[in-house]
């Protein structure tokens, strides 16, 4: 196995007097997408925060491609729950935004982008405004706008929470098959079982807040995913499994079960 494109070695992290993450280790390899799935205001999102340095912390030690997160140069592009589109900005001068900000000139931005919108679903939209597109479109921009930026890394928080359940299933799967082409390094927060099961080769589950890894689980199905009746079963499974360890009534997960690996039978 390759060196770990990001670790996180016994992270630890607190508001105030109030200890938010506790000990937290993880690994995510080149090209494999992990999931972080854990009950709400445990923390998730303050792990995507110390990765993009909107905070920091010196407990313990997050590293990128074996250099020390201060040193590595922002490797990531961060995906928000929201679209977080510019209702003022056509949709192609949206996706170039996360370029213009590094200095890019927007004509040459739109040069880089222009190619991908057919790619993406949203050839023939470049000239529309973001109140013009359906929810799945949208996220496609946003999407678009964050893989542009071509950064090591894609640290996506909930990118599909606030559409529909159709358009939801939609889009993970268009997501998954992106991902097969392209082979982005990603790590995806959720609150959603299924979706975290359909996407990823990985799954981190945190316990209520001070959030501990609980469990650490490799998904081995096939992919695409959920398009036989086998699989299917077999990732029901997983999710009921999945749910049983996060609805444990006891809230002192003080030990973390051993790395448990779900293979296609």
């Amino acid at each position: 196995m390759s060196a770990p494109r990001l670790t996180l070695d016994q992270i630890g992290y607190r508001y105030g007097d109030l200890p938010v993450l506790e000990n937290i280790s993880m690994a995510v390899q080149p090209g494999e997408f992990v999931s972080i799935l854990g009950p709400s205001g445990s923390g998730k999102s303050t792990l995507f925060r110390l990765l993009t340095c909107a905070i920091t912390t010196d407990i313990g030690a997050i590293a990128f491609d074996g250099k020390p997160l201060a040193e590595a140069g922002r490797p990531f592009a961060f995906m928000p729950q929201r679209d977080a589109l510019m209702p003022w900005r056509k949709i192609i001068d949206n996706t170039t935004l996360g370029l213009e900000v590094q200095g890019m000139r927007r004509a040459v931005a739109r040069e880089r982008v222009a190619p991908l919108f057919a790619e993406f679903g949203l050839a023939g939209f470049e000239q529309n405004y973001p109140a013009e597109l359906s929810g799945g479109m949208r996220q496609r921009a946003a999407l678009l706008r964050t893989v542009v930026q071509d950064k090591p890394m894609l640290l996506l928080d909930e990118p599909f929470g606030a559409l529909d359940a159709l358009t939801r299933a939609g889009m993970q799967r268009w997501l998954e098959g992106m991902w097969a082409q392209h082979r982005w390094t990603a790590m995806l927060v959720t609150h959603d079982v299924r979706e975290a099961v359909h996407l990823s080769d990985r799954i981190y589950l945190l316990s209520p807040r001070p959030a501990k890894v609980i469990r650490e689980i490799e998904i081995d199905l096939p992919r695409p995913r959920g398009r036989d009746a086998a699989t299917q079963v077999r990732a029901a499974a997983i999710e009921a499994d999945i749910l049983e360890t996060l609805l444990k009534p006891d809230p002192d997960h003080s030990g973390s079960s051993p790395t448990r690996s779900f293979a296609a039978e």
